[in-house]
Formats: C-alpha cells, sequence, structure tokens
C-alpha cells in the first residue's frame, strides 16, 4: 500500500530535518532561491486565475502547483523547515547552530529568487515599462498594501493579527510537508499535500515567502509601501508567526501525538518527609 504510517511519518520528519541542517550554505541559497521564485510564479498563476475567472476560489485550487514541485524538487522552504528542524534538534540529531544557519542562507535564498522573478515579472505584465493597463498589477498594489498599511493603520493590534494569520497559515503549509510524507507515491503525495495548502491560500493567511515576492513586486509596480513598513509590519512578524505555526503547531504537538509523554518519579528525603519529584519528558513509545 501507498499509505506511510503517522509513527512512520514522524521518523521521516526527523531524518529530513537532519538532513536539511547538514546542507551547506550554497546548496541552501540555490535551493531556496529556486523554491522562492517557483513560488511566486505560482502566487501569480493564481492571482491570474482569479483574474480570469472571478473567482478567487479558482486561485486558491491552483496555488498547489508551485508547492507540488518544490516539495518534489526536493527544494528549501524556510517555511516547511520550521517544522522539521526542531524536530530534529529535540532529538539531538541536529544542532541550534545548523538550525539557524539553515533558516538564514534559505531566506537569502528566498529573497534572491523572489527579487528576480518580482523584477522579470513586472517587466512582462508592464510590456517593459511602457503599459500599466493590466489588471494584475493593481491586484499586486492592492494585496501588497493590504498586507503592510493596512496592519500599521491598526497599531498594535496590526501586530497581533499579523503574527496570528501566520501561525495559522503555516500551520497549514507544514501539514502540507507532513501529508507528503504519508504517501509513497507521485500522486499520493501530490494529493495529500493540496489539500492544506489551498485551505490556507483561500483564506488569505499570511506566508513569509509568498509576501517576498507580493510586496517587493508591488513597490516595484507602485504600490504606497516603504521598504520599512514590508520589514516592520509584515515580513518579520509573519517569519515569527510562521515559526510557531510550523515547530509548535505541527512540529512538536504530532511528536507528542505520536510518542506522548512520559513520567519519570524519584521519592527524595526532605526533614523526614517523602517528596515525590514529577519531571515531563517527550520519549519514544518503544522505550515506555
Amino acid at each position: 500500500m501507498d499509505y506511510v504510517k503517522p509513527a512512520e511519518v514522524l521518523e521521516n520528519m526527523i531524518a529530513s530535518g537532519q538532513s536539511k541542517a547538514e546542507l551547506s550554505h550554497s546548496q541552501l541559497i540555490v535551493r531556496g532561491a529556486l523554491a522562492g521564485a517557483i513560488l511566486a510564479c505560482a502566487t501569480t498563476l493564481a492571482y491570474t486565475a482569479a483574474a480570469q475567472t472571478h473567482v478567487p476560489l479558482a486561485g486558491a485550487i491552483i496555488f498547489p502547483v508551485g508547492f507540488i514541485m518544490i516539495i518534489l524538487l526536493g527544494l528549501e522552504l524556510v517555511t516547511g523547515s520550521f517544522a522539521l528542524i526542531p524536530l530534529a534538534l529535540l532529538e539531538r540529531r541536529a544542532t541550534t547552530a545548523r538550525m539557524i544557519h539553515n533558516f538564514v542562507w534559505v531566506i537569502l535564498g528566498h529573497l534572491l529568487g523572489c527579487g528576480v522573478y518580482a523584477a522579470l515579472y513586472g517587466l512582462t505584465l508592464t510590456k517593459m515599462g511602457t503599459d500599466m493597463s493590466s489588471p494584475l498589477i493593481q491586484t499586486i498594489i492592492s494585496a501588497s498594501e493590504t498586507k503592510t498599511n493596512a496592519y500599521r493603520q491598526l497599531g498594535a493590534a496590526g501586530m497581533g493579527l499579523v503574527i496570528i494569520k501566520a501561525v495559522l497559515c503555516n500551520w497549514l503549509v507544514t501539514l502540507g510537508v507532513v501529508m507528503a510524507m504519508t504517501s509513497k507515491s507521485t500522486l499520493g503525495k501530490i494529493a495529500a499535500m493540496s489539500l492544506p495548502v489551498i485551505t490556507f491560500f483561500a483564506q488569505g493567511f499570511e506566508h513569509a515567502v509568498v509576501n517576498m515576492f507580493v510586496i517587493p513586486a508591488g513597490i516595484l509596480l507602485g504600490a504606497s509601501v516603504t521598504w520599512g513598513d514590508w520589514w516592520l509590519w509584515n515580513q518579520v512578524p509573519v517569519l515569527i508567526g510562521n515559526f510557531i505555526g510550523g515547530a509548535l503547531f505541527t512540529g512538536i504537538l504530532f511528536y507528542v501525538s505520536q510518542r506522548g509523554f512520559a513520567r519519570k518519579g524519584r521519592t527524595a528525603e526532605a526533614g523526614g518527609l517523602h517528596v515525590r519529584e514529577l519531571n515531563l519528558e517527550v520519549v519514544p513509545e518503544e522505550q515506555r
């Protein structure tokens, strides 16, 4: 059968996290750049589908093509690594330094790939800067302003909102990464990983890598957004929220769901009284 049981999926998650932590910086930046460009291309495809059909859900349904290509080609998506490498760290199969090394170089790769695609797509959309009539130009400008100025206007509440939307986003995105591991067949992987990704995109949650394309592209096309607003009101809080959603909501909670918590206790003498000390730690099921 193609189906992979959850316990085996968890082992694959840990092994994948270890493998990602061991990659060189050159591998990470190239894989990150390719993934960023592919996801940016999928984003413009989704915008095109929504514009042509006048059905926003059509864009969400087609957006996973980029995610599928990234996963099947084994490229690096930092939002996916947010769920996997912390598990390798938990199992002592990776170090904090190697985890940060992965995140930093992959993010730099994403910025490079998304930036190059934003420039090339902008030239294509405007016919080398001679025609600003395409409705997709306004779509990208509006999206970039919504993803920054709208939060800035809300102040502290806006900052909280963008983080929450980022947490929810990467909970779903990393579920897609995990669900791709539940099948051994290519078709099974495609079907499984698409479901959570459609869900996040359709609800307008905040994905760090998508925003590395949308907001700079909007700025280049004339959006009323500053480079500082991009980082302060979107990119930094979205990265934080994406990390929480991936590491906690998917990685740690799935780990605990499979291996649980075990209690270790010992009795100590304290002033003639027996004191029970309880320590909680996560252990593999087979060791319990």
